[in-house]
């Protein structure tokens, strides 16, 4: 029987320049434990390694649809990272299309991707390749530990939500900026994506702890409720 997908689409802190190698070691180990129960199809983000890059570029006078290609370049780079630490675990390199996702997931190892599309964050890629692959699930892993009514890093008292409704969690993002290398934790092609395949979405704290409550279906985080 084929094991169940689940599509995780990881930070690009745990990539920075900030953390040793040990740390995506620890995360490669990991993966290829709950590969034993499922099989992980993981995104990538550009972290602030991207964020750097496009903001040189854009002070040059760059478009957007530049400055999306350039954060994609660097979400690749970063997934050749996980890759590598993985070894023979992982499907050779990152994916650059949905069909060429597919194929890589029908190999049956750890895959691993960046971004795809311009015009798109790696959360959208990533609810799409979840639709694409049939994944049973979509962790949405973060900087931040759920979805809050406001940004907790600027306001203390932000309230966290436990569960939000797929449509009052579309109009907190009606205000989000949406420039290349924005900070959002989800973003309105992901939102489309979810609601029209129904998949099972939680938005998480990118940690090993949480990662692996989530995966073995411990209340953690924040839950998408579907219409």
């Amino acid at each position: 029987m084929a094991k169940k997908r689940i599509v995780i689409k990881l930070s690009g802190k745990i990539f920075g320049m900030d953390n040793d190698s040990k740390l995506l070691k620890d995360y490669a180990t990991f993966f290829v434990k709950i590969s034993k129960i499922c099989q992980p199809i993981i995104i990538a983000g550009g972290g602030k390694i991207a964020r750097h890059y496009i903001t040189h570029a854009r002070s040059s006078g760059a478009d957007e649809s530049t400055l999306d290609e350039l954060g994609i370049e660097v979400s690749r780079l970063n997934a050749r990272l996980l890759i590598y630490a993985l070894k023979s675990k992982a499907y050779p390199h990152p994916p650059t299309t949905l069909t060429e996702v597919r194929h890589a997931v029908d190999s049956g190892l750890i895959v691993i991707a960046g971004g795809l599309h311009p015009g798109q964050s790696t959360n959208g890629t990533a609810a799409l390749i979840a639709e694409k692959v049939g994944a049973s699930e979509f962790l949405n892993a973060t900087d931040v530990d759920g979805i809050y009514d406001s940004d907790p890093n600027k306001n203390p008292k932000a309230k966290k939500f436990r569960r939000i409704e797929l449509k009052n969690l579309r109009h907190l993002l009606v205000q989000e900026d949406s420039v290349a290398g924005g900070y959002d934790l989800m973003d309105i092609v992901a939102l489309k994506v979810i609601e029209r395949s129904k998949i099972k979405t939680h938005v998480i704290k990118s940690d090993l702890p949480t990662l692996e409550k989530a995966i073995k279906g411990q209340a953690v985080g924040t839950e998408i409720i579907l219409p």
